[in-house]
């Protein structure tokens, strides 16, 4: 899969879907699939034009939701559902003033040379979000591209959205979360040193860098984890700022895997949560902390079977 950045200069016409497409849930997969077959038919590249940062985080940092996924874990999603090609438009304020109009004609036409534009049904683009789709059907008929609007997709009964995953995740619902998204929700990192807390007290933990400081989840968490010799590796997980050992910590991921004794510094790994055990919370001695991380580790032994 190719990946370009900065403003396009696209060498061969493509087949483009425009958004942030975080998490990439079931209602984003119903468009690339839509996107891939119309490419086919078209001649061109099924391709998917994103933003970096999100708009939010721009113009509302402190309002601005926790990202299901980083860029990293959006390309490899991206590359198994058959894209071809992912330009990522650096997010600016210049940016964002850019006309409607010209943002069809620089980033679409001149610069993606595209044949076939699909958007959803409440796509917006432009300075004020001027732009809608029957802008962009006008303009496709100007400039000889086709465009095509794909409605809502619903699932387990209301719209699949990054909002409706983030919520379900935030409420520990982590089947709810796993049927929006077709997939149990994950995150992706590498290996990096940890305080070797974990080591001392008798649970290892690989500790898994996060790209972002505000995860969309925390707590205590059953999981699967992707990367090593067997998929599925089971074991516990903490997401949070440990508030028994730090008072101002950052976001933490830490992973103790069942039955593991190797070293996987530098590795990439991706944790897939399947159950929420409990919320994170500040014990009163490190005692207190153990005999909790005893239960965690016997209740998502159980849930996984192991």
């Amino acid at each position: 899969m190719l990946m370009t950045h900065g403003w396009p200069h696209a060498t061969r016409p493509n087949a483009v879907t425009i958004g942030n497409f975080d998490g990439i849930h079931l209602g984003h997969q119903a468009m690339l699939a839509r996107l891939t077959a119309r490419a086919a038919s078209v001649g061109a590249a099924p391709t998917v034009l994103t933003f970096e940062p999100h708009p939010r985080e721009i113009f509302a940092p402190q309002s601005a939701p926790g990202r299901l996924t980083s860029l990293r874990e959006k390309l490899e999603i991206l590359r198994g559902l058959g894209v071809a090609h992912v330009h990522v438009c650096r997010f600016t304020r210049d940016f964002a003033a850019l006309s409607a109009e010209n943002f069809v004609r620089r980033i679409l036409v001149e610069g993606l040379k595209a044949r076939y534009v699909l958007v959803g049904d409440d796509f917006r683009f432009g300075a004020r979000r001027t732009g809608d789709f029957s802008l962009l059907a006008r303009m496709g008929g100007e400039f000889s591209f086709q465009t095509e609007s794909l409605h809502t997709v619903e699932a387990v009964g209301q719209r699949a959205s990054s909002t409706v995953v983030r919520e379900a995740l935030i409420s520990g619902d982590m089947a709810m979360a796993a049927q929006l998204l077709g997939r149990p929700y994950s995150i992706s990192g590498r290996v990096v040193g940890g305080d070797q807390l974990g080591r001392k007290i008798g649970y290892p933990t690989a500790n898994i860098q996060l790209k972002h400081n505000k995860p969309p989840l925390n707590g205590i968490f059953a999981v699967h984890v992707q990367g090593l010799e067997h998929p599925d590796w089971p074991g516990v997980a903490s997401l949070g700022t440990r508030p028994t050992v730090h008072t101002n910590g950052r976001p933490t991921l830490e992973v103790h895997l069942f039955n593991f004794a190797r070293d996987l510094y530098r590795q990439h790994l991706r944790v897939e949560f399947l159950h929420k055990l409990r919320e994170e919370a500040k014990f009163p001695s490190m005692e207190t902390l153990i005999a909790q991380i005893d239960l965690d580790a016997q209740q998502a032994r159980e849930l996984l079977s192991v």
